[in-house]
C-alpha cells in the first residue's frame, strides 16, 4: 500500500492544512510550553515557579500531544481523501468554536484564547464550503460523463 500525503480534493486541503498548523502548535506545546501559553493569551510562567499541585504543564503536555496526533490523522485522512471523516469534524470544529468562544465572553479564558476558537470556526467552515464545491464539481462530472 502506498501511503498519498498530497490532497485531492479542495476539502482534503482545507483538512490538510489544518491538521499541519495543529502538529505545529503541538510540537510548539512539547518542546516550549510557555510559547504556547503566551500565543494562546495566557501569562507565562511566574518568575517563582509554577506553585506546587500547579498542574498547568502537564495539562499542556496532554493537549499538545493530543494536537500532534489530531493534527497526523488529520493529514493522512486528507491523503486519502476520506470525505466522511471531513463531514464528521465540521460539526464538532463549530462546537469547539462555541465552547472556546463562549469561554472568553465568560471571562474563564483571557481574550487571546479567542484566536484559537476562530481558528477552529474558520476551519470548520472552510472545510464546509469545501465539501459542498467538491460535491457540486463531482455531480456536473458524473453529468457530464451521463450525456457523453
Amino acid at each position: 500500500m502506498q501511503l498519498k500525503l498530497k490532497p485531492r480534493s479542495t476539502a482534503g486541503w482545507t483538512m490538510s492544512v489544518f491538521g499541519v498548523l495543529a502538529a505545529g502548535m503541538g510540537i510548539v506545546g512539547l518542546i516550549s510550553p510557555d510559547t504556547l501559553i503566551g500565543m494562546m493569551g495566557f501569562a507565562a510562567e511566574p518568575a517563582g515557579g509554577r506553585a506546587d499541585g500547579d498542574h498547568t504543564t502537564t495539562f499542556l503536555t496532554a493537549s499538545s500531544m493530543a494536537a500532534l496526533n489530531m493534527g497526523v490523522y488529520y493529514v493522512l485522512a486528507a491523503g486519502a481523501d476520506w470525505k466522511a471523516f471531513f463531514r464528521w469534524t465540521v460539526p464538532f470544529r463549530l462546537l469547539t468554536f462555541t465552547v472556546f468562544t463562549l469561554a472568553v465572553l465568560a471571562d474563564r479564558a483571557p481574550a487571546g484564547f479567542i484566536g484559537v476558537g476562530l481558528w477552529e470556526g474558520i476551519g470548520a467552515l472552510a472545510t464546509a464550503v469545501a465539501l459542498r464545491r467538491d460535491k457540486r464539481a463531482e455531480s456536473a462530472a458524473t453529468a457530464a460523463g451521463a450525456r457523453a
